[in-house]
């Protein structure tokens, strides 16, 4: 089996099915026999860092947060890469001009300028509702930004990203977009965190099933798709193995000797 001392996870769709919006009991018996075998598991997700499930039993290495944006462990901030400020301005100006509100994601908290169904439907994932806040504009201004939540149609993404030169969509789901740095990303963030425990790619492994995880997948040695995962996903991945409901990623770990 490869010498694999390190695997990335993706939450929803990966480790959280999302028609049950719950673990299985076989995935988290996966993270704790990996973690007793002495391979690092790690969190990459689109999902804002007080959104992070705690999963029972289990003991994650490292987060990364915000598509990557923001990273740390237990004891520091591992990389942290906020959008600039001139961008949040022409993203939240353009939206405004489609008729999207947006959802401004910081360290500590979320805040939303406004609400529609797809991106109350996008909050709903996650378990909570959309929060608008009065002070959204100056939280815009002042505040660093890691990525901006917004609800959108494949048709929409020119006009949201007009003249933001240093942003990029990283859209996991058709109706909803995660706008993060243009030099950011899973996959940006991936490399960190290997840079930090001192591992090369070809030790490291990574689950995913959205399109935001594509470059992650590239950034490891072994890049698995879930059998649920988008198309582009399995085009990308080394291998596919079955699906979150159906315990793809204990079957894959437990086929492969990891536990």
């Amino acid at each position: 089996m490869k010498n694999i001392k390190i695997i990335f996870f993706d939450i929803d769709g990966t480790l959280i099915d999302i028609e049950k919006k719950q673990i299985s009991e076989n995935t988290l018996k996966a993270l704790t026999e990996l973690k007793k075998n002495g391979i690092r598991i790690c969190i990459a997700t689109g999902r804002a860092p007080m959104l992070v499930p705690e999963f029972p039993g289990v003991d994650f290495d490292a987060f990364l947060t915000f598509n990557g944006s923001y990273c740390f462990d237990k004891k520091q901030d591992i990389f942290s890469n906020p959008l600039q400020k001139e961008d949040v301005a022409v993203i939240i100006k353009n939206a405004t001009e489609i008729g999207r509100p947006v959802s401004l994601a910081m360290k500590h908290r979320l805040a939303a300028n406004g609400t529609d169904q797809d991106l109350s439907d996008y909050y709903s994932i996650a378990g909570i509702e959309v929060q608008i806040d009065e002070d959204f504009e100056a939280l815009a201004q002042n505040e660093e930004i890691y990525q901006i939540m917004v609800g959108c149609l494949d048709a929409e993404h020119a006009a949201l990203m007009k003249n933001a030169g240093n942003a990029k969509l990283a859209a996991w789901w058709d109706r909803a977009a995660d706008i993060i740095p243009a030099d950011g990303g899973k996959g940006t963030a991936v490399r960190e965190i290997l840079r930090y425990y001192g591992l090369t790619e070809e030790e490291a492994a990574a689950f995913g099933d959205g399109n935001n995880d594509i470059e992650m997948l590239r950034a490891v040695g072994t890049g698995i798709a879930m059998g649920n995962a988008s198309e582009d996903l399995k085009a990308a991945a080394d291998e596919v193995c079955g699906t979150a409901a159906d315990d793809g990623v204990y079957f894959w770990c437990r086929k492969n000797g990891l536990i």
